[in-house]
């Protein structure tokens, strides 16, 4: 009976120091910020802050959506010495900027606080190692649970609390995802997406790579756009009289310059 209670006090400790550990990821996040007018008129330049201690500095930089932020407006960037306290939610959390405006630039300190709803449903969805820093992207980035259902739907695999950024970023939506998998490449990882992404893979040209009879996977549809195998430079070799050319036969033209 004592072991059984010394076995169940153990226990207990162990759970409270994984919530203790889960608490601290997910505590809020302080530091400096600053608003400006962004290269666009809709969007703004938020660059954040944060300094956990000696050689363990944070910073980031974006252009947001001005729309994602309330309490702001183009017109208070011209306000000098105004006094602002902006804010931003996001389904992982809010953000809150406040400080003075000087030469068209808010200047303050912020906190990000997350949101323990939208912790639980990514946790539900299957995603771990949720950090405040990766939530705060995630608000930035406007990565929200839906879009992940969608992708998960879709058939995307092998998603995690970290490539999430990268397929928001280049912007793989349960559409494009769909569009690919109707051409016959489903079930795709998200790493391959993302190089899909980076390299600008789209069904259209996909359709005209089919049309002209060449079935390329999804390596090889990187590899075309990476050395600019297009259907206007098969067209070409086909009138040079490379009718049947295989890819790796074109990428190699590409790669050598045997065409120019």
């Amino acid at each position: 009976m004592k072991n059984r209670v010394t076995i169940f006090a153990v226990l207990l400790v162990l759970a409270g120091s994984r919530c203790s550990l889960a608490q601290d990821a997910l505590a809020p996040l302080h530091g400096h910020c600053s608003l400006a007018p962004g290269d666009k008129s809709e969007q703004v330049r938020l660059e954040l802050d944060r300094s956990d201690g000696p050689g363990h500095d944070h910073d980031s930089d974006s252009d947001v959506p001005l729309r994602y932020f309330t309490g702001l407006s183009p017109a208070d960037f011209g306000r000098d010495g105004a006094h602002l306290s902006v804010s931003m939610h996001a389904e992982s959390g809010d953000l809150t900027c406040a400080g003075d405006v000087h030469n068209f630039r808010l200047s303050g300190d912020f906190t990000f606080t997350t949101n323990p709803v939208f912790v639980d449903r990514m946790t539900h969805l299957g995603f771990t190692g949720l950090t405040s820093e990766k939530l705060e992207v995630y608000a930035l980035f406007h990565i929200e649970s839906s879009w992940v259902e969608g992708l998960q739907a879709a058939g995307v695999t092998r998603m995690d609390s970290d490539n999430l950024i990268a397929l928001r970023i280049f912007r793989i939506d349960p559409e494009f995802v769909r569009s690919m998998a109707a051409l016959g490449y489903t079930y795709l990882g998200a790493e391959k997406l993302i190089a899909f992404g980076v390299h600008g893979v789209n069904a259209d040209e996909v359709k005209q790579y089919h049309s002209m009879g060449y079935q390329p996977n999804a390596d090889e549809l990187i590899q075309m756009r990476i050395f600019k195998v297009t259907p206007d430079f098969i067209e070409r070799m086909k009138k040079r009289g490379f009718d049947n050319i295989t890819i790796a036969k074109l990428v190699q033209i590409r790669i050598f310059k045997l065409a120019d």
